[in-house]
């Protein structure tokens, strides 16, 4: 089976797809890219903040660049970000609501055959 065409049709809804290599770098490399994504996102760059917190790691940034989207109501990227980060602490009350979501759906399904 050719695992690359089956997702390539969700490519552009950046999807949950996780790799485990990361970049190896050293404490101050990582350190000096997590303050430039901190000065990023505290001038407005939040995408140019993420994509530092996702290459490091840095769960603290990746939980505000979440909270950042919930507040524009991406609630899905928000759940990415937090996910990743990993800030189950907040992830889950996105996941009971989805979960809520999807009962209903499957209720309403079932109530209308």
């Amino acid at each position: 089976m050719e695992y690359k065409k089956i997702f390539e049709r969700f490519e552009e809804h950046q999807g949950f797809i996780k790799t485990t290599v990361k970049p190896s770098m050293d404490g101050s490399t990582k350190a000096a890219l997590n303050r430039k994504g901190n000065h990023l996102f505290n001038t407005g760059d939040a995408e140019g903040a993420r994509r530092i917190f996702l290459t490091t790691g840095y769960s603290g940034g990746l939980s505000r660049i979440g909270d950042f989207y919930m507040a524009q109501g991406r609630h899905l990227d928000a759940l990415r970000m937090y996910w990743i980060a990993p800030n189950r602490t907040k992830a889950e009350p996105i996941i009971q609501q989805l979960s809520e979501i999807i009962r209903g759906l499957i209720n309403e399904e079932v109530n209308n055959e």
